[in-house]
């Protein structure tokens, strides 16, 4: 074993990770990947070779598990520390939800950085808090390594001012209330993968389809996001697994005015109790809804498939046209369906659909002809954290 990066990415109650061996100046190869889940309850941890086989799984399920980020962390690192045998741990990324208008990039952490990421907690109060826990846990684990802060924001930072911000009186702006956009590391290693799998279109018109649990869509041009559907929160644009998406801030008015609402309740109700769960009230997860055949399903599938379609149209024009269209997460990965249905009379934006290349999963899943590529991108958050902190290492030992 050679001595790696670990890429972590913590949420509430769990922790993802990976591990990553540099093996150029900037390329990294995945050793394992793996994930902690359910800390402080039910907790599961495994974890996995480049090949998907599982070199080890444990199950607490009478609740004497890891109970916090820190003890969790434990987990990982006693079972990576076997893993890598004699080898080191070069460094630790960490995936951060928001890096407000001060980060245009990733950051090598100091006290310093870590306090003002800690002052961006009210932009993301329910992400933020976790992904800095293990920033602290990593410093008690391995004191003085390095850690680095990649944000889901940077990608999108140097937006136009009208592609920014809110039309509010200017002194919000100016105190950091402004479209900051997110999956950019998601977007970023996608843009990079464009210049490998299909240059033709890498430098373009692009708009990128991040399709999951969580889901927005990016354009692109010249590798450069111009324009993002989410905005000031993760809550903006496309409806998710159980974030509403866009919404009319008067629904909001009169929720916590003439309903009574409270903001807790209001900010419960639109991060996990609406978008394809709300709708459907079945299910947010897509595979569900696909195999249901509750017409409450279709109406939540049609609505998503509606957004990703009206979305599409304003991105080209922000873009000037479109050279290529993107599907990439665990939604546009894996659902033929959804890709169909987007794609599907859009002839006039130039897109011609391959049926059996996309019901195939194919990487390109336009026609021949189509005037606009149409892609499937596997993307890897992970190996974007590790190429960042690579890059970090490099100019700490220049």
């Amino acid at each position: 074993m050679i001595d790696s990066i670990l890429v972590l990415n913590a949420g509430s109650s769990s922790i993802k990770f990976s591990v990553e061996a540099p093996v150029g100046p900037d390329s990294v190869r995945m050793l394992a990947v793996g994930q902690i889940e359910g800390i402080g309850t039910h907790v599961h941890f495994v974890a996995k070779d480049a090949d998907g086989t599982v070199l080890a799984e444990t199950r607490w399920e009478d609740g004497s598990g890891p109970t916090d980020h820190e003890a969790a962390l434990h987990v990982i690192s006693e079972w990576l520390d076997g893993f890598l045998g004699d080898a080191r741990v070069l460094a630790v990324g960490h995936r951060v939800v928001h890096g407000g208008s001060d980060f245009s990039g990733p950051v090598v952490i100091t006290p310093a950085v870590r306090a003002k990421l800690q002052e961006l907690v009210p932009l993301a109060p329910l992400h933020q808090p976790h992904n800095l826990a293990p920033i602290d846990a990593v410093e008690a684990r391995y004191p003085g390594v390095l850690q680095v802060a990649c944000f889901d924001t940077s990608f999108h930072r140097g937006h136009d001012f009208a592609a920014e911000a809110f039309a509010i009186p200017l002194r919000y702006f100016d105190q950091g209330i402004r479209r900051y956009g997110f999956h950019g590391l998601s977007y970023e290693y996608v843009a990079r993968r464009l210049t490998e799998v299909a240059p033709d279109v890498a430098s373009g018109r692009v708009v990128v389809a991040h399709l999951g649990n969580g889901a927005s869509m990016c354009a692109i041009r010249g590798g450069r996001s111009v324009e993002s559907t989410m905005g000031f929160t993760a809550l903006d644009g496309l409806a998710m697994g159980t974030r509403s998406g866009q919404i009319d801030p008067g629904v909001l008015l009169h929720l916590i005015g003439t309903a009574g609402m409270t903001v807790p309740e209001v900010t419960r109700l639109l991060y996990h109790e609406s978008g394809l769960k709300g709708l459907s009230g079945i299910s947010p997860d897509m595979r569900d809804l696909e195999r249901s055949e509750d017409p409450r399903a279709t109406r939540a599938i049609d609505y998503f498939v509606h957004a990703i379609r009206r979305q599409l149209g304003a991105l080209a024009a922000s873009v000037g046209g479109l050279d290529a269209l993107v599907f990439t997460a665990g939604i546009g990965e894996n659902s033929a369906m959804v890709r169909r249905r987007v794609c599907e009379g859009m002839e006039w934006l130039g897109i011609s659909l391959d049926a059996d290349a996309n019901e195939g999963n194919a990487q390109v899943i336009s026609t021949a002809d189509s005037a606009v590529k149409v892609l499937v991108v596997r993307t890897s958050e992970e190996t974007m954290i590790g190429l960042h902190v690579l890059e970090a290492l490099e100019q700490a030992v220049a």
